[in-house]
Formats: C-alpha cells, structure tokens, sequence
C-alpha cells in the first residue's frame, strides 16, 4: 500500500492548477508566463488558471499564493520585486519570501538594457561613462517608479561607475517615451520590451545589456562586462513557486515540466520575442538565488536612502 503523500504525488495533477499572477494581465511577465503555462499544461495533462492580482509592487498576488494549501494547485509566478527587493523597499509584504515558499524554477530573465538618445555623443558603454563624470547630476534618466528593477538599475550603475545622475519616474512607459525621444530625459536603464521600438526606429542606442551573455534580441550589444564595466548584471527575473511545506515530489513533476517547456525551442522563441531570456534554474538553486539577489539589491537600496513604503 502506497504511503497517502506518495499516493498523491503520483496521481498528481488531478485537476487544474491555479497560478497567481501578482501584475496585471498583458504585462510582460503575465505573457511570458502564460507561455510556459501553456507548454507545461501538455506535459502533465491539465491545464493551468492564471488568476491576475497585480497591486503594491506584485506583493500582493506573492502574499495570497503563500498563505494557500500546500497542495500543489495553488502556484505563484513572481519575481525579483517581490521576492528579492521589496524586502527593503516595504516595511511589511505579509510574507517571507525565503520561508514562505518551496521554489520551483526560474525560467526567464529581462536584463536591463542601457540605453541612451542617440542624439548624444556616447557611442559606448564606457563613453557613456567619460560623459556622465563629465557632465555631473545632467544626465536624466527614466524609470516606472521608485523601488522598480530601471531604478535600481540606474542606481547600481551610480554606484558602480562613481557617477552622479538624475532619476526621473513616471507613472507608466508611454510618459517616458515622448520625453526620451525628445532628449529631456535621455537615458534608460530599461527592459527590452519598453524601449525595443526606440532602439530599431534609431531614437534609442544600446550601449550594453546587464547581463553575464549576450541577448538573443540584441547580438550585437555586449555584455556590461565586455564593454568595460565589470559586474554589473541587473535583471527582472520569473519564478515558478509553490506555498511552504508542498510535497517534494509534486515539486519534482512541476520543475521538470518547468524545464522541458523552457528547453522547448518554440516556447524559447516566443521568450525572445518578448524581450526575456529562457533561464532554468532547479528547486536549491532558485533558493540559493533568492538569497544572493535580496542581500545584493537591500546593499543597493541601503546607499540610495530609500524610505521602505
């Protein structure tokens, strides 16, 4: 006779699989979820129900999948925000990131982008550099918000560099576009999908990604590194997770239907096109990662001054 739990996993899934979602339906990450999802309903034979609860920088949708059952139905995709950086930026998230969650999988990265009018002199990432020493708290530079993955892009870079900029945050992207284009804030620290149209209608140079290789959207634009600036790697990151205490096993099945669709040369395709990088990182080493990305993003809030909200 099987043992209850083993009996479970077995038979597992039985039914649909809810995932929490914690940002609005049609974002990035909500679409580059629902690839996966998608990829992974046809290997374990059920489908997944995204349930979209976008609200106080995706804390809210993480807080609602880490008090569900442990049953292994109630899943949540969230990301570096959340599960890494709001930890200084909020007071209270109503969770534990690193206690509340058994990981799953990371499986796709946004690296930030340096991007710059290519009205302006800077050819290169280290130009860029020479330009902003030169030019003292003149350079703008636009994000979506305080505490967002731009802003502690930019404000990593500072820190990196020894430079002095000027953060500019707007409500949303499309605020951001017109003042870009127009050269009253002409730098960026962006994800692919907000600024891919500037940079193939000329507006927008990219100088470098902030990442260890190269992006399949952008083979020409070096790494950080391979322009000269060593270290710097920033990123928005998507994770699959499950509530605490979720049978081992259960967790096996998902990471491995995780890691075939992320393997799956289509669902790796449509990851590009939507600006991300397919990434798959098991159970122990998304743990290790949440770890090592809150204790690097708190040291960078920490030198900004950022009041937690």
């Amino acid at each position: 006779m099987l043992h209850p739990a083993i009996a479970q996993s077995s038979a597992y899934p039985a039914r649909p699989i809810q995932v929490y979602v914690p940002f609005a339906g049609g974002s990035a990450s909500d679409v580059i979820t629902r690839i996966l999802l998608d990829r992974m309903s046809k290997s374990l034979g059920q489908v997944f129900v995204v349930d979209n609860r976008p609200g106080a920088g995706g804390n809210i949708g993480t807080a609602a999948a880490a008090h569900a059952a442990p049953d292994g139905y109630t899943l949540v995709m969230s990301t570096s925000g959340p599960l890494a950086a709001n930890k200084s930026l909020f007071r209270e998230l109503g969770y534990d990131p690193q206690k509340d969650f058994a990981p799953i999988c990371l499986f796709a990265s946004l690296p930030n982008v340096v991007v710059i009018n290519s009205k302006l002199p800077p050819k290169t990432l280290l130009e860029l550099i020479d330009y902003a020493k030169a030019h003292p708290k003149e350079l703008n530079y636009g994000t979506v918000g305080v505490g967002s993955s731009q802003h502690l892009a930019g404000a990593y870079f500072e820190q990196l560099t020894g430079t002095q900029l000027v953060h500019v945050p707007y409500r949303n992207i499309a605020g951001y576009t017109p003042d870009f284009i127009s050269g009253q804030v002409p730098l960026g620290f962006q994800l692919l999908p907000n600024v891919i149209g500037l940079i193939r209608s000329g507006d927008a140079r990219a100088l470098a990604v902030a990442s260890r290789t190269r992006m399949s959207a952008l083979p020409d634009v070096p790494t950080a590194a391979e322009a000269g600036l060593r270290d710097y790697e920033s990123a928005a990151w998507l994770a699959l997770l499950a509530p605490a205490n979720t049978d081992k096993a259960v967790i096996d099945r998902l990471h491995a239907a995780a890691a075939e669709a992320a393997s799956d040369p289509k669902v790796r395709a449509r990851f590009v096109e939507q600006g991300a990088e397919p990434v798959v990182l098991g159970p122990q080493d998304l743990r290790n990662f949440i770890v090592s990305e809150t204790e690097k993003w708190a040291a960078v809030i920490g030198k900004i001054g950022i009041d937690p909200m």
